[in-house]
């Protein structure tokens, strides 16, 4: 018998299944295990004959259907990897993505799924951007992290990458939502820049089940989903019709800050950028102008220490669990009541700067230490 998570992942292994089909199944039925019993006839204003036919062999089969081994096959590969399945029901679950329309029904988080709680702005733009385009995503990845915002993107080349190299470089927090399975990174050169947002307590992200290939149409949904779990979306350099454009009009839908970096009018990746602002964008020239607007949604970081204390039955293990109480009392120790930049408290504690990362965030989420952008101080 499958657990409601197990049913979960066969759910949106279907084919032909995604969020819309997800939330129109459960205005027709109290629960996907309901629908997964259903008759098929019940079943056929949703799903496909593929899918009908698969669930048919499950429930002749049960667990010898190759439906079900796929699942189990999932959870074990979830269990060694280290990832979080974050369902609407999970205490982790963001809650502005709760606001969007076809809210993802299931998110594999590889990191802490508590970063994605924190007051987010994201930075999208073109993957070809020019030099001077680049530089200024990092530079305001960089102050946006410095002023505590967690930075939000797509880990696509350019735009995107140059926006999450600049939070990990002061190391801030950054979370990338991509568009494949969480088992891949697409693209794969930028492999070690996950592995560096994660080492800095940030978070990847897909709705997307294990070995789903970067499919052009996986990229639009990808972009509702950073733009929904932000405040605000800054946009770098985009052509007029690119998906930048996208992720800015799903903005718009959910009620978020749009605003965009204006540049040279003989730059064709200006173009969309100004057209944003023509429609009613803010211009911005630097960071400061997006901590204005936004500033005030930093005091809203919520307490998730029940994350970490009681983590919901779905939960696999997550790293920041695993932190050894001692290990936070040697870094409250080493803490003083003025900002510490992190590389000067792992060279005092003699510990990795990713352990003493998760360690700081679990502590921040305790109440026990703040980051103020230039460091983290202790509170008690």
């Amino acid at each position: 018998m499958l657990s409601s998570i197990e049913e979960l992942i066969l759910f949106t292994r279907l084919p032909g299944v995604g969020a819309a089909t997800y939330w129109q199944m459960l205005d027709r039925f109290p629960s996907i295990h309901s629908a997964l019993q259903a008759s098929p006839e019940a079943l056929k204003p949703f799903l496909s004959q593929e899918a009908l036919d698969t669930l048919a062999l499950v429930r002749s089969q049960k667990s010898a259907s190759m439906a079900v081994q796929q699942v189990q096959r999932d959870m074990d590969w979830l269990q060694k990897n280290d990832i979080t399945l974050v369902d609407t029901d999970h205490t982790a679950y963001p809650e502005l993505l709760r606001e969007i329309k076809r809210t993802p029904p299931l998110l594999y988080v590889k990191g802490c799924p508590a970063s994605l709680n924190f007051p987010q702005v994201a930075i999208v733009g073109s993957r070809k951007p020019t030099p001077a385009g680049r530089d200024t995503a990092q530079a305001f990845g960089s102050d946006l992290a410095k002023s505590g915002f967690t930075i939000t993107s797509g880990l696509a080349m350019g735009i995107d990458a140059a926006a999450h190299e600049g939070a990990v470089k002061v190391k801030g927090r950054t979370i990338a939502v991509i568009g494949t399975g969480i088992d891949s990174v697409y693209p794969q050169r930028n492999s070690a820049l996950a592995s560096e947002i994660i080492a800095n307590g940030g978070a990847i992200v897909s709705e997307f089940p294990l070995g789903t290939d970067p499919q052009p149409q996986n990229f639009p949904q990808r972009n509702r989903i950073v733009s929904g779990l932000s405040f605000g979306v800054v946009v770098v350099e985009a052509a007029v019709k690119s998906g930048s454009l996208i992720s800015a009009r799903y903005a718009l839908q959910q009620n978020r800050e749009l605003f965009a970096v204006p540049g040279s009018i003989h730059n064709p990746l200006s173009r969309g950028c100004h057209a944003l602002i023509k429609e009613g964008a803010k211009l911005v020239e630097t960071s400061q102008d997006i901590v204005d607007e936004l500033g005030g949604f930093l005091s809203r970081q919520r307490d998730l220490l029940d994350i970490y204390k009681q983590p919901a039955e779905n939960s696999l293990p997550k790293h920041d669990e695993l932190i050894a109480n001692d290990l936070e009392d040697d870094v409250l120790a080493k803490l003083d009541y003025s900002p510490t930049p992190i590389d000067a408290l792992a060279e005092r504690t003699k510990k990795p700067i990713g352990e003493v990362m998760s360690c700081l965030l679990t502590m921040e989420l305790k109440g026990l230490v703040a980051n103020l952008g230039a460091g983290y101080m202790r509170l008690r």
